[in-house]
């Protein structure tokens, strides 16, 4: 190595570790923030919730992928209109995915990470408080629903029961626990014991929660609401084409042979909702929604594709033609499928490495008020496709 190439090295290890301390203070500054003021939530007891208030439920049978505490957050609307919500944070589907979980420091660095390992107070900011969890803005459409965020920790979609062995980053063993599963099943038992009897129910999800609506909605309404006959499904910012899901979902992540079993192409959330669709049909009311060029799904692809994790105007351009399909494809498991397209530009400056493109998931961002170019915010298509008036926004951007 010349010294020009071996400086550019060490300038480089140097501007990454730099980053990483940036990302991890930046972090640790946001939860000081959570825990010390009016932001932070109450542990719930015995006691009913107070109206439009958010509290942290502890799970103690529930566990994280790094086997720290799990727990989700309730809210108490004034409406008999319900929101389940499954929480997006990335995805494990092998060894070296498990073993690069997210910081704010990897983030920052650009480092390679796939997925949030734990649940700490920088993660509140994901789950609540924003978008369609907004409780402080009195024009959210939404904003007097009762709420269940159920919180994601696990790498595995909501879906997994294993206990995965594999070596870190650094060669040691460990176990990445795989109990998204039976942290859904436990979050649900909350639900049902708070909110028994809703009205309408909404089950949303983004991101890895995207793909685990199609999984587990059927098995929502009838375990815990078969009465409730008004429910709406919401997949946002659920793509990710990858030859491997099958294997991952019956061998790493040990899912039901049901969900396995359904996985029979490239495309997780298609084969998923064609399941459901087969088993429902019209039950249910379908709903997708997306960016165009998403600049953190095109990242997973591109690291599935060329070993890169990063994103760049060629791998959203080819995210951009995968989208086409499967929107083409969702329409084709149900003509009344309805869609959300928006082309909001990813403004991310903290994360390395994801230049350009588009916004990753919109119902529980600022952006969820706006309107798309079509004029119609998110917030209206899908309040209007709750009260039976379902139609599709954003089409002209195909």
């Amino acid at each position: 190595m010349s010294q020009k190439q071996q400086t550019n090295s060490d300038n480089l290890k140097k501007g990454l570790a730099f980053a990483y301390r940036v990302g991890d203070y930046f972090e640790n500054s946001v939860s000081d923030v959570i825990v010390n003021t009016h932001l932070g939530t109450a542990k719930i007891g015995d006691e009913e919730p107070a109206l439009n208030t958010w509290y942290r439920v502890d799970i103690p049978e529930g566990i994280t992928g790094d086997g720290s505490k799990y727990y989700i957050y309730i809210k108490k609307g004034k409406s008999k209109n319900l929101l389940i919500f499954l929480s997006g944070g990335g995805v494990a589907w092998n060894s070296y995915t498990a073993a690069r979980p997210s910081s704010g420091g990897t983030i920052t660095a650009g480092m390679p990470n796939f997925y949030w390992s734990n649940l700490r107070p920088f993660t509140q900011i994901m789950n609540i408080r924003s978008g369609i969890t907004e409780d402080i803005n009195p024009r959210n459409k939404f904003k007097n629903y009762s709420q269940v965020i159920i919180t994601y920790a696990t790498g595995d979609l909501h879906v997994g029961n294993n206990d995965f062995e594999y070596q870190d980053s650094d060669g040691n063993d460990n176990v990445l626990h795989f109990h998204g599963y039976k942290n859904f099943r436990s979050a649900m038992e909350v639900a049902k014991k708070y909110f028994d009897n809703p009205k309408r129910l909404i089950i949303a999800g983004d991101s890895a929660g995207a793909f685990a609506v199609p999984a587990l909605a059927g098995e929502i309404c009838d375990d815990f609401y078969p009465k409730c006959k008004d429910v709406t499904l919401l997949s946002d910012s659920g793509q990710f084409l990858y030859e491997g899901w099958r294997n991952t979902a019956r061998d790493i992540w040990k899912t039901s042979d049901e969900l396995w079993q359904a996985i029979t192409s490239d495309n997780i959330t298609a084969d998923w909702y064609q399941r459901l669709y087969n088993n429902y049909g019209s039950r249910f009311k379908y709903l997708y929604s997306t960016s165009t060029h998403d600049y953190l799904l095109s990242a997973y692809y591109n690291d599935v594709a060329n070993k890169v994790f990063a994103s760049d105007k060629d791998v959203q351009a080819e995210f951009y033609e995968q989208m086409k399909g499967m929107i083409a494809l969702l329409k084709e498991i149900n003509p009344d499928f309805h869609f959300y397209i928006n082309n909001f530009k990813n403004k991310m400056v903290m994360k390395s490495g994801m230049h350009g493109g588009t916004i990753h998931t919109n119902i529980r961002n600022h952006n969820f008020h706006l309107p798309n170019s079509e004029g119609v915010s998110m917030e209206k298509w899908l309040h209007d496709a709750v009260h039976d008036k379902l139609y599709d926004s954003g089409m002209s951007l195909l």
